[in-house]
């Protein structure tokens, strides 16, 4: 019976159904986590029944793995941004303020340390992770290579493999510490952060 109703179901109202029950498990899950939340929570925080909801995800999984796609699609975004500047190695380090807010934000944190959390337990999560973390180190480290190369820097493979990996720590560790700090200031932090990124980059 439900695959019927998926044949036939509008495409864009089901993209707004969907968007629907994400909004809703966005709610739930920054309140119970993502095994704390139940479908009947994420149901109800919708306004649909847990039926109508399995018309558009199999199951909570398949909601959790949307976030995932969700992020790994922001993450490609700003990588492709980023490589159509003029220069993009300076646009990193102009642009580290909103970086460094985006990635301390309470609504990125929460989801983005949900999603690692999961990821340590559920296979299928680790797996589009590894996928996406592989994907972008590619881009990123391209990138930097390019970037190096047309200012006659060294960009032999152990200093770009090493530098786009201290550039990816330094951003992944910018939510734990909101975690553990909330009160940081974020202007000395972003401060800092230009500081190394100029070294990591440009020098």
């Amino acid at each position: 019976m439900s695959t019927i109703l998926k044949r036939h179901i509008d495409p864009e109202r089901a993209q707004h159904r969907r968007a629907q029950v994400l909004d809703a498990a966005a709610i739930c899950f920054a309140r119970s986590g993502f095994h704390g939340a139940s479908m009947a929570e994420i149901s109800k925080q919708a306004g649909m029944s847990a039926g109508h909801i399995y018309n558009y995800f199999d199951g909570k999984d398949a909601i959790i793995m949307a976030f995932v796609d969700l992020r790994m699609a922001h993450v490609n975004d700003r990588l492709r941004n980023m490589a159509g500047q003029p220069d993009p190695l300076a646009f990193i380090c102009d642009d580290i303020a909103n970086i460094v807010e985006e990635n301390m934000h309470q609504a990125f944190l929460g989801m983005s340390l949900e999603i690692f959390a999961e990821a340590s337990r559920n296979p299928t999560i680790a797996s589009a992770l590894r996928t996406a973390d592989a994907d972008a180190r590619r881009q990123l480290r391209a990138m930097i290579q390019t970037g190096r190369e047309q200012r006659g820097l060294a960009a032999d493979a152990v200093t770009i493999d090493g530098r786009t990996e201290a550039l990816i720590c330094l951003f992944s560790g910018l939510s734990l510490r909101a975690v553990h700090h909330p009160d940081l200031d974020r202007a000395s932090m972003a401060a800092a952060f230009r500081v190394a990124m100029q070294a990591l980059l440009l020098s």
